[in-house]
């Protein structure tokens, strides 16, 4: 099925200079690129895009853990530990967000096969704990046209 996925180089990836090498790496997928842009992330957006993890997040670790992680998960796409700006993709093409997740690898670096985008270039912060996984991609359709939506506009995505 033809579908489109959201992919995001963190700060941390693009303080490495690895977005070519993550382009390059979801080359293999075959997939078009329809949308692409610079992204300097305010909190509102941060905050919208990480709607539901503040919840999972108190669940796993308790309130005050929890609420720890999530502000500085908010602080880490936002750029406080890196640079201040993400680099947003729209990803189209036949089973694109199953194609991207398998090459992108666990979301958790530490359980992300060595070869993957994650496995490769992520870790977790010593200080902070959070997750620098170097990309983020959309985990299911409905994710995808959400995300998509919070990222871009209409007429910033070409077909």
């Amino acid at each position: 099925m033809e579908e489109r996925t959201l992919v995001l180089i963190k700060p941390d990836g693009l303080l490495k200079s690895l977005t070519g090498n993550i382009i390059s790496a979801l080359s293999e997928t075959k997939l078009k690129i329809v949308a692409a842009k610079v992204v300097k992330v305010q909190r509102e957006l941060a905050e919208k895009h990480y709607g539901d993890l503040k919840e999972r997040l108190i669940k796993k670790f308790g309130k005050k853990q929890g609420e720890e992680i999530f502000e500085s998960t908010l602080e880490y796409i936002q750029g406080k530990y890196h640079t201040d700006r993400v680099f947003a993709l729209v990803y189209k093409g036949e089973d694109a967000i199953k194609k991207v997740r398998d090459i992108a690898g666990e979301t958790h670096p530490e359980k992300a096969s060595p070869v993957s985008i994650r496995g490769k270039y992520g870790r977790i912060h010593s200080e902070t704990r959070v997750l620098e996984n170097v990309m983020h991609c959309s985990d299911s359709a409905e994710t995808a046209k959400q995300e998509i939506a919070l990222w871009f506009k209409p007429e910033e995505i070409v077909e």
